[in-house]
C-alpha cells in the first residue's frame, strides 16, 4: 500500500507555504500550508520548482514536525522540516504562524486571521544555495459551525522573496527570486469525514525578467464508511456482522510552466486504514423487509437500539426515537463527552421529557444545535408520531441547508405541494434536491406518519450524505472544473 495522506496542502513549491485557517482542529483532513506537501503516518514528500524543473524532496515523521497551539483567542502553528532530495539535496524551513481568533457564538461562525512570525528556510542543490530573505503573508479562513458538520473557506496571499547562491569567493554570483502566490481552500468536517480541497497559484520572477508559474491543486480527505462481513461458518449464530473502516488520503497535483520547461507531477498518499468489528444485530422480524439493510446498519453503529429481537419496523417511529436516533446520527460522542454528569445536573428542556430518560443527552444536544425543536416552547411530545415534513425539515437543519431553497414564493415539483406547511417548504425541497427524501408517483404526502423502517432509511441516506456526498462535492466538483 503507497503512502499517502496530507500533512498540509499544496505542494507547488517549498518556496511557497501559505494557508491554513482555523478549521476544526481535530480534523486530520485540514491542509497544513502551501508546501504542497502530502503525507501520512510515517512518510512525506513534497516538490520544489526555483530551479525550473520539480525536485521531490521527502522525509520521514522525525523530519516533519507540526504543533499548534491555541489560547486567549490565538491560535499559534509551527512547522519544522528537515527534507532530502533523490540527489543529496537538502531542505530545512522553520517556519510560525499566528492567527487572531474571533467567536460570533450568536451566528454559530468563527474567523482567524494570520500572518507568518518567523521564517527561516534554506534549499541546497549542488553548488547552489537558496535562502528564503523575506516572506510576507495574509491569510484568513471563516467558519459556519452547522449541527452536522462544520463547512470553512478561507485565502491567503503571499510573496516570498530568496537569494540565490553560487560559487565561491570572487566566483560568487547573488541572484533574487520572487514567488508570488495566491490560494483559496473550502472544506468540511463532521463525524463521519472531513475533506478540504485547495487551489494554489504561484508567479516565479527570476532576476533575468523570465516568469514561470505553478498552479497546484491538493485535496485531502478523511472518511469512516461501512462495510459488510458475510460469515463463511454455516453454522454460525450470525450471518454476517458490519465493521468500519476509517481512512486518510491526500492528492496533489501540480501543472508548471517554467523557463526550463513545462509539464505536470503528482503525489497521493494514504494512512493505514484502521477497522472496527460492530455488534452483531439479530432482529427476527426483518427477513423480508425491504428496510432490513439500513435498519442493520444503524443498529450497528449504536445509531438505533433495541434491547428485543423484534425492531417492529412497520410501527409508526415516534418523535423521540428519531430525534435521538439524528443526535447520534450527527455525533456519536456525545455521551461519551458527559457520560460523567449526573442526571439531575442536566437542563430540563421539555416538561414531557424526564431527564432520566435513555440516551437524553443526545436530545439535549440536538435541542442546543436548533435541530430539534418542541411542538411548543416547553413540550415535545416525544410519544407522538412523526410527519414526513418533519422529518424533512430535521434533517436540512441539521445540514444547516435550509437557504439553498429559492427565493420565498416558490412552490415544489410534487403535486400536494399546497399540503406542506410553510415552515416545512424549504426542508423538503432541499431534502428533495439532495437525494435524502422523495415522494411517490409526484406526491410527497407531507403530513403522513413514518413507519420505524422508513425512519432508518431516511437516516441512513443521511449518513451516506455525510460519508460520500459531501466528499465528492468538495474534492471532485472543485478539481475538475477549476
Amino acid at each position: 500500500m503507497r503512502k499517502k495522506f496530507n500533512l498540509n496542502f499544496v505542494a507547488a513549491c517549498s518556496f511557497l507555504i501559505i494557508v491554513l485557517l482555523v478549521h476544526p482542529s481535530s480534523s486530520s483532513a485540514q491542509s497544513i500550508d502551501l508546501t504542497g506537501g502530502v503525507k501520512n503516518e510515517y512518510e512525506y514528500e513534497e516538490y520544489f520548482f526555483l530551479t525550473g524543473k520539480p525536485i521531490k524532496f521527502t522525509g520521514t515523521n522525525k523530519n516533519v514536525s507540526v504543533n499548534k497551539t491555541e489560547r486567549q483567542g490565538k491560535l499559534t502553528e509551527t512547522y519544522k522540516f528537515t527534507l532530502t532530495g533523490p540527489s543529496g539535496e537538502k531542505l530545512t524551513r522553520n517556519f510560525t504562524y499566528t492567527y487572531d481568533v474571533t467567536n460570533y457564538d450568536q451566528v454559530g461562525q468563527s474567523s482567524a486571521t494570520g500572518s507568518v512570525t518567523k521564517f527561516t528556510e534554506k534549499i541546497t542543490i549542488g553548488d547552489r544555495t537558496f535562502t528564503l530573505a523575506d516572506y510576507q503573508l495574509s491569510k484568513s479562513t471563516i467558519t459556519d459551525k452547522r449541527p452536522a458538520s462544520d463547512y470553512y473557506s478561507g485565502e491567503a496571499i503571499a510573496r516570498k522573496t530568496y537569494t540565490e547562491s553560487t560559487g565561491r569567493g570572487k566566483d560568487a554570483v547573488t541572484k533574487t527570486i520572487t514567488v508570488e502566490a495566491s490560494s483559496r481552500n473550502e472544506g468540511y468536517e463532521n463525524f463521519w469525514g472531513a475533506t478540504e480541497t485547495q487551489i494554489t497559484d504561484f508567479e516565479i520572477v527570476y532576476e533575468d525578467g523570465s516568469i514561470g508559474t505553478v498552479k497546484n491543486k491538493v485535496s485531502t480527505a478523511k472518511s469512516r464508511t461501512l462495510d459488510f462481513n458475510q460469515s463463511d461458518a454455516t453454522l454460525s449464530s450470525f450471518n454476517g456482522n458490519y465493521k468500519t473502516v476509517s481512512s486518510a488520503d491526500s492528492l496533489s497535483e501540480y501543472e508548471y510552466d517554467l523557463p526550463a520547461g513545462r509539464g505536470k507531477v503528482a503525489s497521493s498518499i494514504d494512512y493505514m486504514p484502521k477497522l472496527e468489528m460492530l455488534k452483531i444485530p439479530k432482529f427476527r422480524d426483518l427477513s423480508t423487509n425491504w428496510a432490513r439493510e439500513q435498519i442493520e446498519k444503524l443498529y450497528s453503529l449504536g445509531i438505533l437500539e433495541d434491547q428485543s429481537n423484534f425492531f417492529s419496523p412497520n410501527t409508526p417511529v415516534q418523535r423521540l426515537d428519531f430525534a435521538i436516533a439524528i443526535g447520534k446520527a450527527i455525533d456519536l460522542r456525545v455521551l461519551e463527552e458527559q457520560n460523567n454528569r449526573r442526571p439531575t445536573s442536566q437542563p430540563t428542556i421539555f416538561k414531557d421529557v424526564k431527564r432520566t430518560t435513555k440516551d437524553h443527552n443526545y436530545l439535549v444536544a440536538a435541542v442546543n444545535k436548533g435541530v430539534i425543536k418542541g411542538t411548543t416552547p416547553n413540550t415535545f411530545d416525544p410519544d407522538g408520531f412523526l410527519t414526513r415534513q418533519q422529518a424533512a425539515t430535521i434533517l436540512v437543519r441539521a445540514l444547516g441547508l435550509e437557504g439553498k431553497a429559492p427565493d420565498p414564493g416558490y412552490t415544489t415539483d410534487y403535486k400536494d405541494d399546497y399540503r406542506i406547511t410553510d415552515y416545512a417548504r424549504d426542508a423538503v425541497y432541499v431534502a428533495t434536491q439532495l437525494g435524502l427524501m422523495s415522494g411517490s408517483n409526484g406526491y410527497f404526502n407531507p403530513k403522513d406518519t413514518l413507519t420505524r423502517a422508513q425512519s432508518s432509511a431516511i437516516i441512513e441516506r443521511f449518513l451516506r450524505y455525510l460519508e460520500n456526498d459531501l466528499k465528492e462535492n468538495y474534492r471532485d466538483n472543485i478539481l475538475f472544473f477549476n
